[in-house]
């Protein structure tokens, strides 16, 4: 774990933005301490605040762009501040079981990833969580605020927070990284994160704040050339996979074995339910849309 000096932080009005380890590279991220007159906020607690556990303010409120490991892994610094997540996301907080079924691992890669939950992301169940939804509102007292924005896709309860008067908008896991975006969980979806990027240009922030890599971003044709890239990477998926399914008849384990979301050399163990899951609903629209047809059952290939 990177030590204090390390860490880096950034004030930009009443937001601190707590840069986590290689800017805030998973398992890291970087979490926001929003300071009004009468409350303080903690937006996503995550590893980079355990080290600086000891000059932590008293938070009032942790508030969770929605429910992922890295996400939470501050959360236990913070035992007496009510914890809030959108309404969607809320079993998670419930149960380690609730939260395991957001993933939908197979076994044996359940039981490894539980184990890891708690040895490594510090879960702590909270039944008592407190649920938001789309437009709620946080007030921290003179003038400071937090406004939901439920941008669902990654997860079903996925948020920005938008942090106001300083206009900081806070992306979670839209990170507008070269990786691109994440639907390969039981509970995230491909068509409803393309309709929360496709959302995004319409809001007009003067700070994007994401939770991995990127940072802050202060200039709109920055932002802009960083989302259209992130978006790219859905398409750029998809016609791999319709290259792959041109050769000879696939099955789903077979495209998930090939990887189109991770490198091949990638040591991730959750790998292949993500490919499976991503892939997925790749294939279900290339389905429907009559790109490829199942030539047998359960084996598909891409029309001429």
């Amino acid at each position: 774990m990177a030590a204090v000096d390390e860490l880096l932080d950034r004030t930009i009005g009443s937001v601190t933005v707590c840069f986590g380890a290689r800017a805030g590279k998973y398992p890291h991220g970087n979490s926001l301490l929003v300071r009004g007159r009468d409350a303080v906020a903690v937006i996503d607690p995550s590893l980079g605040l355990l080290p600086r556990r000891a000059a932590l303010p008293r938070a009032d409120l942790v508030l969770n762009s929605h429910c992922h490991e890295d996400h939470i892994a501050g959360n236990h610094l913070f035992p007496d501040a009510p914890w809030h997540v959108h309404d969607a996301d809320r079993p998670g907080f419930a149960s380690l079981d609730g939260m395991l079924a957001i993933y939908g691992y197979p076994e044996p890669i359940g039981s490894a990833f539980r184990r890891i939950l708690v040895d490594e992301f510090h879960y702590q169940a909270r039944p008592d969580a407190v649920a938001f939804r789309d437009g709620d509102v946080f007030e921290l007292g003179g003038g400071v605020r937090i406004r939901v924005i439920h941008a669902p896709g990654h997860t079903r309860g996925h948020s920005f927070f938008w942090v106001e008067p300083d206009d900081v908008l806070n992306l979670a896991d839209v990170d507008l990284s070269s990786f691109g975006p994440y639907y390969g969980d039981a509970w995230s979806s491909l068509t409803a994160f393309e309709r929360t990027l496709d959302a995004l240009p319409a809001l007009r922030p003067r700070h994007w704040a994401t939770v991995h890599h990127v940072g802050v971003l202060d200039a709109r044709d920055a932002f802009e050339a960083r989302l259209a890239r992130f978006r790219a990477v859905i398409g750029d998926r998809e016609a791999r996979l319709l290259a792959y399914l041109r050769d000879a008849p696939r099955s789903l384990a077979e495209i998930a074995r090939h990887r189109f979301v991770y490198r091949p050399e990638d040591a991730v163990g959750w790998a292949e339910p993500v490919e499976a899951r991503s892939m997925q609903q790749h294939l279900e629209r290339l389905l429907a849309a009559g790109r490829v047809h199942e030539v047998e059952p359960g084996r598909y290939l891409a029309r001429a």
